[in-house]
């Protein structure tokens, strides 16, 4: 057979100039970065128009943002430039999307491979090359065996989307229609107490969250089961199997799936456990109910990329949903649970520079030294341990002002003082005027929540922040 020629990409790719450009933007880049090595001040001189660029965002739209700032677009890993020339401490990574930090290496060679593509987005009649290889990675890593042995995931199958909230969809969408298709009534969904899904109109209808669906039609059934209590984990996971029986009996065939949120994320980081799940797995599967994991938030914060891999749930997982650190989101299904012809299909799978840097990190997560192995424990949950640790040894010197930590490796949060939503705003506000970004969750106690950006972040610079967080404590009007 005649040799192929390098294809016109290939030939591209391998020009010496680009090579050179490459490394020029590298060597520019560091040496700009080098002059960042912690928090500063704001530049008074850039006050004014700062203040007036965002007051410009507000107004188109629509409604301010939780915090009044723009970013300039530069940083260093978690550590962030913003508009007015200030640089804080990024610990809420955009809600855990920039696990990588800011202006990592990796992705900036990514966005470079992105701008030679020849589109910037990709979907149903143009995918390139690299949304296959992004795909199979994820279904590598998917199904990747526990840490000492054993069988992974039977993950086998994975469609690329823009959102976590598309991915949260098209698997509930595959769930349904399942059930349907064997004959049963298929109208309702499970999801945990506290659960927080998403915005559209279905998913506003999952959370379990009453402000967010304020004058919204009822999109979907849900029922709720109540989740692990880690003062009463055996109690607690008695009345959630009590709770899920009782639901399944009364609408027989009508459940197709149960969401399951592995870290209670919005409603307060609340980390579930291996047993707990495993309790409520058996029903669930005895139903024929899809057993479906939310990894949005959860995704690269544990002890495995997937924190359905920590929890020890590889065997029995039928869907998973992935966003936000992978940077291009997707759902993964098992051969059962495959789609028929039409039910999931968008014109966008994804931004190219998206789909480039979510390689960069299913390469991280496979070979970065992330993530725990037979032989070491991973940077994810030594950086985890060594903030978490501060704050759980601050703690128990000052109960009155912190309670906690709670939550699980890198994604964790603490009650400041009595617990209400104005304290808690009014701590993160001071941190911000410190240099440090963090950001609220919980329902009935309001939290502190911290997403360390594992990937771009030392342990070093943890105990930075941490001297950050207990000098604003020290000094915080309670």
């Amino acid at each position: 057979m005649p040799e192929a020629k390098p294809l016109l990409a290939e030939q591209l790719a391998s020009d010496p100039r680009l090579a050179e450009a490459r490394r020029l933007i590298a060597e520019a880049v560091g040496e700009h970065q080098a002059a960042v090595d912690g928090p500063r001040p704001a530049d008074p001189a850039r006050a004014a128009g700062h203040q007036q660029a965002v007051d410009s965002f507000f107004a188109s739209r629509g409604a301010p943002l939780w915090y009044p700032y723009l970013g300039s677009g530069f940083g260093v890993g978690p550590l962030v430039e913003l508009g007015d020339g200030s640089v804080k401490w990024d610990m809420l990574s955009g809600i855990g999307v920039h696990h990588f930090g800011h202006l990592h290496p990796e992705f900036v060679d990514a966005g470079l491979d992105a701008a030679l593509s020849d589109t910037v987005m990709q979907g149903g009649f143009q995918h390139n090359a690299d949304a296959a290889e992004c795909m199979a990675r994820f279904i590598r890593l998917a199904q990747a065996p526990p840490v000492g042995g054993g069988t992974g995931s039977s993950l086998s199958h994975c469609f690329l989307t823009t959102s976590g909230a598309m991915a949260n969809e098209n698997s509930f969408k595959m769930a349904f229609q399942k059930r349907a298709l064997e004959g049963h009534p298929a109208d309702r969904m499970l999801a945990f107490e506290g659960t927080f899904c998403g915005r559209t109109l279905a998913l506003s209808a999952m959370s379990d969250k009453p402000g967010n669906r304020v004058g919204l039609p009822l999109a979907m059934n849900v029922d709720y089961v109540p989740f692990l209590d880690p003062a009463d984990e055996a109690g607690s996971t008695q009345r959630a199997v009590k709770r899920l029986q009782e639901h399944l009996a009364r609408w027989p065939g009508h459940h197709a799936g149960m969401k399951l949120e592995l870290v209670i994320g919005e409603g307060g980081f609340y980390p579930g456990s291996r047993d707990f799940f495993a309790a409520l797995v058996g029903p669930l599967k005895e139903a024929g109910v899809a057993v479906i994991c939310d990894e949005i938030q959860t995704f690269g914060r544990t002890s495995r990329p997937f924190a359905f891999q920590h929890f020890g749930l590889d065997e029995h997982v039928d869907l998973v949903n992935v966003g936000k650190a992978t940077q291009v989101c997707c759902t993964l299904f098992t051969d059962a649970w495959a789609p028929k012809p039409g039910l999931i299909a968008q014109t966008f799978s994804g931004a190219t520079s998206s789909i480039r840097a979510g390689l960069r990190v299913l390469e991280a997560c496979e070979n970065g030294g992330l993530f725990e192995t037979d032989a070491d424990r991973g940077h994810v949950l030594a950086l985890g341990d060594a903030v978490r640790g501060r704050v759980r040894a601050y703690a128990a010197k000052h109960p009155d002002r912190v309670t906690g930590p709670y939550g699980v490796g890198c994604m964790f949060a603490f009650q400041p003082g009595d617990g209400s939503m104005a304290t808690a705003r009014k701590l993160c506000e001071t941190l911000f005027d410190a240099g440090l970004i963090a950001f609220v969750c919980g329902r009935a106690v309001t939290r502190v929540r911290f997403l360390l950006p594992a990937g771009g972040m030392s342990i070093e610079q943890g105990h930075a922040v941490c001297d950050l967080l207990e000098e604003v404590l020290d000094g915080f009007q309670w």
